[in-house]
This record gives C-alpha cells, structure tokens and sequence, in this order.
C-alpha cells in the first residue's frame, strides 16, 4: 500500500484550507477592524443626560406653541373664512387654551424666563382678539375679524411671536453647549 499519493492529498487538501483561511481573514479584517472602531468608540462616548434631552423636548414645544398660537397660523389652520365673528373669536381663544394646557407641564422643564415669556404671549393674544372682537359689529364674519387682528399685529415691531421664538431658541442653545 502506498501512502505517498494520500499523503499529497491530505497535504494539498490542508494548504488549501488554509488558504481559503487565510483570504477570507484579509477580505474582514477591514470589516472588523472598523467594527472594532465603532465599539470602542460607542464606550467612550459620554452618555446623554436624560434630563437634558427632557429639557431640549419642552423648549421644542414652547417653540410649537408660539407657532400655533400665532393668528396668522392660526386663522389657516381653524379656516377662518368658514365661521361669524363671535364664531371664530370663540373658538380660537378656546384652541389658544387647549394649546396651552396642553403644555402646561413644560414649566418644568424650562426656564422661569422661558414659561414667562410663553404665558405673557399667551395673554398678550387673547387680549388682541378679545379687543378686536369687541369692535366688531355682531353680524361680522370671521374673514373681517381675522383681517383687522393681522393687521393689529402687523403693526407691531418687532413681531412679538418671532421674538419669543428667538429667545427660547438662545436659551435652548444655551443648554447643548
């Protein structure tokens, strides 16, 4: 019995093995290699503070409720064009509420500036309409009484609802860096 012709085969059967091997290392080497990277780099990342993302979320909804309760927005979202004037005016100081109730628990998470600054907005609105609807005959309709609000707050320099944006925006800014 002769053993050489096995042994080749043993032989070539194992260096081609171990070639196989030895490709396949180098084609995911750079794989792993840049896997390897992103582990170590996900356990030196700080974590972040939960209570800062909270923060960062309440300044994001004062923001959206400066922009909803804008009347310019306001009157385009309700369809001003579709209501009375005692309609309308009733039912946006209602949504201008719901929108602030709805974010009342933001107090907590902003700054007392901040809240101040929203509610002062808030009442300085429904004081417009409030005024507004008040100088309106009662058969107006809702186009006439949103027309003499814009034009109100158009004369306003600066606009006090991109003010209010503007400095909770700088106090939210404040807080990432």
């Amino acid at each position: 019995m002769n053993l050489y012709p096995l042994l080749i085969d043993v032989l070539k059967t194992t260096l081609a093995g171990v070639g196989i091997v030895w490709v396949a290392f180098y084609l995911l080497k750079p794989y792993l290699d840049r896997l390897e990277r992103k582990l170590i780099a996900q356990h030196a990342k700080p974590a972040v503070d939960p209570s800062l993302m909270l923060k960062l979320q309440a300044y994001e909804r004062v923001v959206l409720f400066i922009d909803r309760i804008n009347p310019s927005n306001l009157f385009v979202r309700i369809g001003a064009a579709t209501f009375q004037a005692d309609e309308l005016h009733r039912l946006v100081i209602t949504e201008i509420r719901n929108e602030y109730q709805h974010n009342i628990t933001q107090q907590v998470y902003v700054s007392e500036q901040a809240w101040e600054i929203m509610t002062k907005l808030k009442d300085d609105t429904i004081n417009i309409l409030n005024e507004a609807a008040r100088l309106q005959a009662a058969e107006a309709r809702g186009v006439e009484l949103a027309k003499i609000i814009l034009q109100q707050l158009s004369l306003m320099q600066p606009d006090p609802y991109t003010t209010a944006a503007a400095i909770i925006r700088t106090e939210a800014h404040k807080l990432m860096s």
